[in-house]
């Protein structure tokens, strides 16, 4: 993946990953991209790994134990739900027929899109109380590359409604033909570089495109941008400083976050479910 200047997470600082009793006797579906999978670049990865989906562990699997992680790195809002469709890598990338998973396993193995998967899994493991989801910062990235603009001009306020109309979709599905129920939570996006104001304006416009849909499907946001911030506090707004994101042999770091980075963002799940229930009650 291509840097934007910003991509995904999620809320509350933690060091250790937590698993709630809730999560421990409830299946949970996670669903999304890259941050979700927990995936990691090639420059620190050795090329077996890739072949074993169980040498990747993301938010998910730091949450609790009977997570059924659906997610594909560089999946798209629209190649979650249409065969074929535009993704960042995940069946396809820009210019390629090529993905991660046309050659490297998921987690969980389905033939169909993320989405029909979901919905497929959702009715046949009625125990589910928890979807968690972060989708929408590769569609921006396939904006980035396919727009004249680079998607810093008119083409980032299109591509947000379409992530919106497309995340619209998404949350229909799984409320309406699956029937769920129970907690939804939306895993917001990080920055990059909290200095950086542009990329500030570009992550905050993304998360609330998404927090729109997830609100009107009764879904909750938990807030990866705020959580990153405060993580990064003490070295001045820098994510990568704070061991939040993956550090490259090169220097500077990778846009995915590191063991420390993903168990904020398994904070963020617990405390998101909190907030959910508090409100249900």
């Amino acid at each position: 993946m291509r840097r934007f200047g910003w991509i995904g997470a999620a809320l509350l600082l933690v060091l250790f990953s937590v698993t709630p009793a809730s999560a421990a006797q409830h299946d949970y579906l996670a669903l999304g991209d890259s941050v979700a999978f927990g995936y990691r670049p090639p420059a620190v990865t050795p090329p077996a790994d890739y072949f074993d989906a169980s040498n990747f562990a993301g938010y998910p699997e730091r949450y609790s134990p009977n997570a059924t992680n659906a997610s594909c790195p560089g999946e798209t809002t629209a190649s979650m739900i249409i065969p074929g469709a535009q993704s960042n890598g995940c069946e396809n990338s820009v210019g390629s027929p090529f993905g991660y998973r046309t050659i490297y396993p998921l987690h969980v193995s389905y033939s169909g899109t993320q989405l029909e998967y979901a919905v497929w899994f959702l009715k046949t493991h009625p125990r589910t109380r928890l979807v968690t989801i972060d989708i929408g910062a590769n569609d921006l990235f396939v904006c980035q590359q396919t727009t004249p603009d680079q998607c810093t001009g008119a083409s980032f306020p299109v591509a947000l409604q379409r992530i919106s109309r497309n995340l619209t979709t998404i949350f229909a599905a799984l409320r309406g033909a699956a029937r769920y129920r129970h907690d939804l939570v939306l895993v917001s996006y990080y920055a990059l570089d909290y200095r950086d104001p542009v990329a500030v304006a570009q992550v905050q416009a993304l998360n609330a495109a998404l927090a729109g849909p997830t609100l009107r499907f009764g879904g909750v946001v938990a807030d990866g941008f705020g959580a990153f911030q405060e993580a990064s506090r003490s070295t001045g707004g820098d994510p990568c400083a704070a061991g939040l994101l993956i550090a490259l042999p090169t220097g500077g770091c990778d846009v995915h976050p590191t063991a420390k980075g993903h168990a904020v963002l398994a904070g963020a799940v617990e405390d998101a479910v909190a907030k959910g229930q508090r409100h249900a009650a």
